[in-house]
């Protein structure tokens, strides 16, 4: 595990630039933090960081954006509104079950799969996932997982798990500090 304090949104910039530099075809990141803690300035990043100019933005309302011209392709998705049947195009087989709401999280599911994660996940570019916690068992073994926590109006802390913890150390410039373990 690697964490890092980032005091600006431009630091927490760097991180993904810096990061973007380590990832191949085919990685995963798989990120959490509540709204505001920095998940889509760390896709910014990523997205410089691979030498693309593309403007990023949160993929909040249309599930995912592609971002090209850089070394590799960037699947950036969010998974907020991912929750109920309304994402799903209705089948027979979501008719309500039971009160708890099941058929609505299997709607969900059917919904999520029919992006076709597999081809982003395994394809040829790099795929970020907003939110992943909400749908952790579709995130593959391999992912790395970055959690981003508020701490103060300007200080995030950064932390990299699994996958993702393996590629830092990296050199953060710009003033950024490593957090004590």
């Amino acid at each position: 595990m690697a964490t890092f304090i980032s005091n600006s949104p431009l630091q927490t910039q760097e991180i993904g630039r810096q990061l973007a530099k380590t990832l191949t075809a085919g990685s995963v990141l798989a990120l959490t933090g509540e709204l505001g803690s920095g998940k889509t300035q760390f896709v910014k990043g990523l997205v410089a960081g691979l030498g693309s100019d593309a403007i990023v933005t949160s993929p909040t309302f249309t599930l995912i954006h592609e971002y090209r011209g850089g070394r590799l392709p960037i699947y950036h998705f969010d998974f907020f509104r991912l929750q109920d049947r309304q994402w799903s195009r209705r089948e027979p087989s979501d008719i309500d079950l039971d009160p708890q709401g099941l058929a609505s999280r299997e709607a969900s599911y059917q919904s999520i799969t029919r992006l076709g994660l597999d081809d982003y996940f395994f394809g040829d570019g790099i795929s970020v996932i907003e939110w992943a916690d909400k749908f952790p068992e579709l995130i593959p073994e391999n992912a790395g997982w970055i959690s981003f926590e508020i701490k103060s109006e300007h200080e995030r802390l950064i932390t990299f798990q699994g996958a993702a913890a393996s590629k830092p150390p990296f050199k953060i410039d710009g003033g950024l500090e490593t957090a004590a373990p």
